[in-house]
């Protein structure tokens, strides 16, 4: 980790730069931020801004030169529909500029947001705790854009959240398991790997909640009790140690568990307790380039830019976006410019150059 000056910069002079945002339920904001900060040697502008119908900006996600974010509108954790009457959340597709490009309204409330490029589609989940469905979008499709996907089966008994792609390979956490009379979730699967046939989503678990770990922290070694499996993502493999690993984030539990091979017969684990709970984590995979940050409360998608370190951890926590020290668990603020972090993305600054 970067040692993080504690100096902090007021964000573009005071004010956060806003980009036109157009499309039914958007409205350009330039709105003071006169108290908004980031550390000093980077900067912060707003990237898009809902307004209007759409509400509860939650995840993120990239396909090619577009970034994709999913408004959950109200609707409940098992789909359970909004104070309103409003049953469906949007997912909006914005160009690089932060322009509507179209958006998509599905049943439900989406939770989990993740991209194949091999395919070109764009993979939402819905109801994290229970009724959990998913759908693809092709954002390419002039008609059929959306398709519907029931589970093949869900042997945890709660629903699903994030969607994380490797190599074309689709994996689904498996969210708000179902405990024994003793709060036990051993046996449950905590990850999917997920494959799309007609109108359904076969699932096959990867690994379960009582995964046996490492703990990074003791060197004590034993079986998890996952009991909130929330998010995923990939490690970078410049992060010493941990580099070529899988993610999993076990919210409610305060851990970060790092799985190797997983699958395998050489999968090995091991887990970091966290110094408070984190929502979603992203890699600076470059020294240069853009941290893009939901704030959900507001609706605002945030762009970060400045001198990365390389394998930095950044995650969104109930106090704002922070940092994740990878040794010890120690979650710091990075600054107050994103007030309810949720989904998070990373893009270096040459990829983005390639777009």
């Amino acid at each position: 980790m970067a040692k993080m000056s504690t100096k902090f910069v007021r964000i573009c002079a005071g004010t956060v730069a806003a980009v036109a945002v157009t499309g039914p339920g958007y409205s350009a904001s330039a709105s003071a931020a006169t108290s908004a900060t980031v550390p000093a040697g980077f900067s912060s502008t707003l990237f898009a801004h809902a307004g209007g119908k759409l509400a509860g900006a939650d995840d993120i996600a990239r396909l090619g030169g577009k970034l994709f974010v999913g408004y959950q509108n109200g609707v409940g954790s098992k789909g359970e529909p909004a104070a309103g009457g409003v049953k469906s959340s949007t997912v909006v597709e914005f160009d690089r500029h932060g322009k509507e490009v179209a958006h998509w309204d599905v049943a439900g409330k989406v939770d989990g947001l993740g991209a194949n490029p091999r395919t070109g589609q764009v993979i939402a989940t819905v109801n994290e705790d229970g009724n959990s469905s998913a759908y693809t979008i092709d954002p390419d499709s002039k008609r059929n854009a959306v398709k519907h996907y029931h589970f093949s089966s869900l042997p945890h008994g709660g629903g699903t959240d994030n969607v994380s792609v490797r190599h074309g390979v689709v994996y689904i956490v498996a969210s708000n398991p179902t405990a024994n009379a003793k709060g036990s979730t051993v046996g449950r699967p905590a990850l999917y790997k997920v494959t799309f046939h007609g109108t359904t989503a076969k699932t096959t678990p990867v690994f379960d909640d009582n995964i046996t770990a490492t703990n990074l922290v003791t060197g004590k070694t034993g079986a998890l009790n996952l009991t909130d499996p929330d998010s995923s993502t990939f490690v970078p493999r410049s992060v010493p140690g941990l580099g070529g690993s899988l993610l999993l984030d076990g919210q409610g539990d305060q851990q970060a568990v790092f799985v190797k091979h997983w699958g395998t017969k050489k999968q090995r684990a091991v887990v970091l307790p966290l110094s408070q709970q984190v929502d979603d984590t992203a890699f600076a995979t470059s020294t240069e380039g853009t941290l893009y940050a939901v704030d959900s409360a507001n609706g605002k998608i945030v762009a970060i830019t400045g001198h990365f370190t390389k394998g930095e951890a950044f995650v969104s926590a109930k106090d704002g976006l922070d940092t994740l020290n990878l040794k010890t668990g120690t979650v710091t603020a990075f600054g107050n410019a994103v007030s309810s972090p949720k989904g998070l993305l990373f893009i270096a600054a040459d990829r983005a150059d390639r777009n």
